[in-house]
């Protein structure tokens, strides 16, 4: 890794804020977001290794989004991060959209980004994403990063 990271290529903005959310509190939740002028746009289960329960709402008609995530299991990443923050939901992830997904990653992966994913991967309303580890030598962000670009592009 260079002493110098590199701007990566294409990011455009936040995609979406997540916020993981205690088992049983997801429709409570559901409806504070809606009281502050959210509306739910979406609402799917997410299997293979994420394991939860993911709503996204949306304010206004910019690109204000809250994914809210409810384990589905207790070896759930989001249920093992619910943990470590002492059985409380709270900050999951900040999700930037950028416009090349294999460009983000392979630049990433060259500047010594700690990139969680083996390649971009499928997300959720046909997205394709991948996740850059909170701890990673060049990260250093503090907190978990997932990269988005929309439509099906892995």
């Amino acid at each position: 890794m260079s002493d110098r990271i590199e701007q990566v290529p294409g990011f455009r903005f936040i995609d979406h804020v997540a916020v993981s959310v205690t088992p049983g509190e997801l429709e409570a939740q559901v409806a504070l977001y809606k009281a502050l002028g959210f509306e739910e746009l979406h609402r799917e289960d997410v299997l293979g290794t994420d394991q939860v329960r993911e709503v996204l709402l949306q304010m206004g008609s910019g690109p204000n989004r809250i994914q809210l995530l409810e384990p589905l299991t207790p070896t759930s990443p989001i249920a093992r991060q619910i943990q470590r923050n002492g059985g409380r939901g709270g900050l999951a992830h900040l999700a930037f959209r950028v416009s090349d997904i294999q460009k983000a990653f392979a630049h990433m992966k060259h500047q010594g980004f700690q990139i969680v994913d083996q390649a971009p991967r499928r997300g959720s309303l046909g997205t394709t994403v991948f996740f850059v580890h909170p701890k990673g030598a060049a990260a250093g962000l503090g907190y978990l990063l997932e990269v988005v670009q929309e439509g099906g592009h892995a």
